[in-house]
Order: C-alpha cells, then structure tokens, then sequence
C-alpha cells in the first residue's frame, strides 16, 4: 500500500455523504439508503485501518480473513442488537448483516487473492 489514499475508499466516501445529505434533506431511496452504506461499511472500516497502520504508523499489515470476520460480527452485533436496545434510530435487519458480509467478502478477496479493482489504484 503506498501512502496515497485508494480512489476506492474516496469514492465510497463520496456516496456515504451522499447518502448523508440525502437522509437530511427527507430524500429516501430504499435499497441505496437502506443498504449500500451497510455494504460498503466494512471495506472502507478495513481499508482505513489498513491505511492508518501501513502508511501513518509504518507497520506493515494487511487484513487477514480473521480480521474481516471479526469485523463483520463487531459492527453487526453493535449496529444491528446494541444500538436498537438504547436508540430507536437504530434497527436491528438481518439485511444489514447480509449487506456487512458481502461487503467484508468481496473487499477480502479482490485485496488480498484476486486481481482487481482495489490493486495500485491510488490518488
């Protein structure tokens, strides 16, 4: 990982504020609104990880299975049960899980074994 941040994670930066000003300004769109946040959660949750421990602490690492894993049951289980227990902003939905495992898998695999999307595409 080079030290310039992934056009990946700035553009799935880019739809989570999207996502923001939409929610704000009372424009819903059900399955972007409801799931695509939830999807790309965990790749940017361990791209920034990544990031901060390659290039701004120069420790050499890279997310294992384990740690996607680990992830996907952390902000699942605080997301999805937690938070709905103390805020009714929050709803636990088995989508939303679906949502952070996919995201975790398909981030796992096109970083680490296949070629692809997330490989020296820097800016």
């Amino acid at each position: 990982m080079k030290n310039k941040i992934s056009l990946w994670f700035l553009a799935g930066l880019a739809v989570w504020i999207g996502m923001v000003i939409l929610r704000h300004k009372g424009i819903f769109i059900p399955v972007i609104s409801n799931h695509v946040t939830d999807f790309i959660t965990i790749p940017m949750y361990a791209y920034l990880i990544e990031y901060i421990m390659n290039s701004v602490l120069r420790y050499y690492w890279k997310p294992d299975f384990k740690f996607i894993l680990s992830s996907v049951l952390y902000i699942s289980l605080l997301f999805e049960v937690v938070c709905p227990m103390f805020s009714e902003r929050f709803t636990g939905d088995i989508l939303d899980v679906a949502a952070y495992s996919t995201g975790g898998v398909m981030y796992y695999f096109l970083r680490t074994g296949l070629p692809g999307l997330f490989k020296n595409e820097t800016v």
